[in-house]
């Protein structure tokens, strides 16, 4: 007999099943995704800004960073000429 894994589901996965236990209309599921989604990226934003002003960026660090080099030349293989 093969094992098979199980995969527990968490308390907010399980929340979501039991308030979805019913037909929902299309428009009322894409509205719940739309909710869902700026929920998480207002929170990044959020997250985004306290690490902008912890850091002390500013305008002139993200140009900073826009404008340097910092990628890792490619590696060649031993024997190999560019």
């Amino acid at each position: 007999m093969a094992h098979e894994s199980q995969t527990s589901l968490n308390k907010a996965q399980l929340d979501l099943l039991a308030l979805f236990n019913r037909d929902i209309a299309e428009q009322d599921w894409l509205e719940i995704k739309r909710l869902i989604r700026n929920y998480f990226a207002q929170k990044a934003m959020r997250e985004a800004d306290q690490l902008w002003d912890e850091r002390g960026w500013n305008d002139q660090t993200m140009d900073d960073w826009l404008n340097s080099h910092k990628r890792t030349p490619n590696r060649q293989k031993p024997g190999e000429s560019v």
